[in-house]
């Protein structure tokens, strides 16, 4: 999981001095537009409604001729295949700028165990991110399938071949096409996900303690010994000798 270092909010700003973080830094504009400039020289716009992810050590600025509002966050160890900057509009039901929003209220409340929340909620918009800025990359019907595979693939009772079987394109059709867009079949695709969500949960956090058969559940997987033989297969190593590696700083992340 995701930790989270910092939440902010600026009021109506017209310039951002150049700076670096530690961390990623990811930025939702609620209002207005502007760029950030890049130390190579490169600029990335935005304007109201879009996301910008800085990686870490980045220095950047951020200007705006009529100035702009944003929620802006650091977060560790978001699931981000590439080191450069990026940025992604929300979609139409605003689901980043919730996300966003509801990460600068826990942000502010002083609750027990609040510091899960937002980590759940650092992991929930870098996937987002993630997903906004690849579904540009796909087909409509690949994007569609990984669409209805990224909502459901940690439902234990979430049956794959049903769900493609459901969607309104021909079957074979469908999997040729995912697996030469994507690199993998629907059913890799998903065990990809899978694997990663269980990973960031044995590598996780201090004060999270979760049995095999409830990291198992919410993964995907009813029988969490069908689960420890994927996750072997995957990491080469059963989820209790990960865990007990990672804690002794013996495991990599594969």
């Amino acid at each position: 999981m995701s930790t989270v270092f910092f939440i902010g909010e600026h009021p109506k700003t017209f310039e951002v001095q150049r700076h670096a973080h530690d961390y990623w830094e990811l930025v939702y504009c609620t209002g207005g537009r502007g760029r950030f400039e890049l130390e190579d020289g490169a600029a990335v716009p935005y304007q109201e409604g879009d996301a910008v992810a800085i990686p870490p050590g980045e220095r950047h600025a951020n200007t705006s001729d009529e100035g702009f509002t944003n929620i802006h966050v650091q977060l560790s160890n978001p699931p981000f295949p590439f080191r450069t900057a990026f940025r992604v509009a929300d979609n139409s039901e605003g689901h980043l700028r919730a996300a966003f929003t509801q990460m600068l209220f826990y942000g502010q409340a002083e609750i027990e165990r609040g510091g899960l929340i937002l980590s759940a909620l650092g992991d929930l918009i870098a996937s987002y991110m993630l997903a906004y800025r690849d579904s540009a990359r796909f087909s409509p019907p690949v994007e569609k399938l990984r669409s209805v595979i990224i909502w459901n693939y940690a439902d234990p009772g979430f049956a794959l071949d049903q769900a493609i079987r459901a969607l309104p394109f021909h079957y074979d059709y469908l999997r040729k096409i995912f697996k030469r867009e994507t690199g993998q079949t629907p059913l890799e695709y998903m065990t990809r996900l899978r694997m990663k969500k269980a990973e960031r949960m044995l590598s996780g956090m201090p004060d999270m303690d979760f049995s095999v058969a409830e990291i198992a559940a919410l993964c995907g997987y009813d029988n969490p010994l069908y689960f420890s033989r994927v996750f072997k297969k995957h990491f080469g190593a059963s989820p209790t000798a990960y865990a007990g590696g990672r804690r002794r700083g013996n495991m990599s992340v594969l």
